[in-house]
């Protein structure tokens, strides 16, 4: 159980911590093993290669130092000392002095700018080459070392350039390591954003056809793998445009060439005369007229009607005004930019069914359109009496019939809803039915934006 819990946490902060582009987590590939390579290397430089060079000019330092102090305490003529340390200053970049009859306190007095390995690098080279009592500080410019070394008459004071102790080597060999990671940061994410253009070309022409918009010209381009993705995506959006174009075609030629016989047929019956069975029978013909009329609406719902820009409130307030017109109390209210592109006769004919089908069993229609961060919400409510939540995806199949003792003259033939959602699909979105908060349905819209 711990690590199944264990397993689940990391997987949690995993997703969380990860990028979320393509872009983004192609260049992580690239990064992380560059900057486990450099911090590795560096670690390695550091604890080798700089520090085996600070050793070395430390005691190269000490050296020096326990040479001057040699000369001094053992060399019988002042002359020779005094020429030693003019050579010392000229040659070696040490200022040398000498305080007689001074007591040294030993010590070492680090600053924040003095590395602790150099002091301690020298502190060692001192006590190996020296061995004798010893003071090391940084001067207050920060460039000199002030070396004091106790000698028997006095105390020897020598300063010596700082940079003596450093090895530039490592500050070129760092700044190379980082300007040339940079470099090829920049290049991989030159390459990495031409790689993926491909890609985020193909999603949104993917996109924009899920919204039954058209599509830009998309060339295939890009690695082999993305080329291929591509060729089948645009022949798949070829044979679905075909399968539609045919489908409508046909069914529109059949509900066309059913009314030749149905307006034989009201011919014929209108010279019979007026009896109850020949009313019967035009009842029934203007019932087939009914759902041929309205099968033609929903073969047109999938026609090739452009998409526009269009402001959603004006759209329901023209609705809403030509609603109330025929007497229905209807109210809407609108909030957010509602600004969206869409095919606007297919919508207002999505719309106009909703409304139709609330008209039939409620008193009241509420319409709410709102933005939020993930698209566009569309409610439309009544105070009917609702429908049983068993039939709420029944109904929007073609030809169903919520109340099956209802006939055609109270009702549809069974087309409204699936057009709605007919339409609703060719725009990306999605509709589904709900109880309303007024105690009747609520047909929910959602359009991604």
């Amino acid at each position: 159980m711990t690590f199944t819990r264990q397993s689940l946490s990391i997987s949690y902060w995993s997703r969380k911590l990860l990028p979320r582009t393509l872009f983004a987590r192609s260049l992580l590939i690239i990064v992380i093993p560059v900057l486990l390579l450099q911090v590795v290397t560096t670690i390695v430089f550091v604890d080798n290669h700089w520090r085996k060079i600070t050793s070395r000019l430390a005691f190269a330092v000490a050296g020096e130092v326990s040479i001057m102090a040699d000369e001094l305490e053992h060399g019988s003529d002042p002359r020779k000392f005094r020429d030693t340390a003019a050579y010392a200053a000229k040659n070696l970049d040490l200022l040398v002095t000498f305080e007689p009859e001074r007591t040294l306190t030993p010590g070492i007095k680090t600053s924040g700018t003095w590395e602790p390995f150099t002091a301690e690098a020298l502190s060692k080279s001192m006590e190996q080459q020296v061995r004798r009592p010893y003071s090391l500080s940084l001067s207050p410019d920060d460039e000199w070392v002030n070396i004091g070394v106790q000698l028997p008459n006095g105390i020897l004071r020598v300063f010596v350039l700082e940079r003596r102790l450093f090895s530039s080597s490592a500050y070129i060999f760092l700044f190379w390591m980082v300007g040339s990671s940079a470099i090829l940061f920049a290049i991989a994410a030159l390459f990495m954003r031409n790689q993926i253009r491909p890609i985020r070309k193909l999603a949104l022409a993917a996109e924009r056809m899920g919204k039954g918009q058209n599509i830009r010209p998309l060339k295939p381009e890009g690695a082999r793998e993305v080329r291929q993705a591509t060729r089948a995506f645009l022949d798949m959006h070829e044979r679905i445009t075909r399968q539609i174009e045919q489908r409508t075609a046909m069914l529109a030629g059949i509900s066309h060439d059913l009314r030749t016989p149905l307006t034989r047929l009201n011919l014929g019956l209108s010279i019979l005369g007026e009896t109850p069975e020949i009313e019967a029978l035009k009842g029934d013909v203007r019932d087939m007229e009914r759902m041929i009329n309205g099968y033609l609406t929903f073969v047109r719902g999938e026609g090739q009607e452009k998409s526009e820009l269009i402001d959603l409130e004006g759209l329901i307030g023209k609705l809403v005004e030509s609603t109330r017109r025929h007497g229905t109390q209807i109210d809407s209210e609108a909030s957010g930019n509602l600004t969206v592109s869409l095919r606007p006769i297919a919508f207002e004919r999505c719309l106009q069914n909703l409304i139709s089908n609330a008209e039939k069993y409620a008193s009241r229609i509420w319409i709410t359109a709102e933005r939020q961060e993930n698209g566009l919400y569309i409610h439309v409510e009544d105070n009917g009496p609702g429908l049983d939540p068993s039939l709420y995806e029944e109904v929007f199949k073609p030809f169903f019939r919520a109340d099956a003792s209802r006939n055609a003259t109270t009702g549809g033939v069974g087309l409204g809803l699936p057009i709605a959602r007919d339409i609703i699909h060719s725009h990306g979105g999605n509709i589904h039915l709900g109880p309303s908060s007024h105690g009747g349905l609520d047909a929910i819209i959602f359009l991604p934006v």
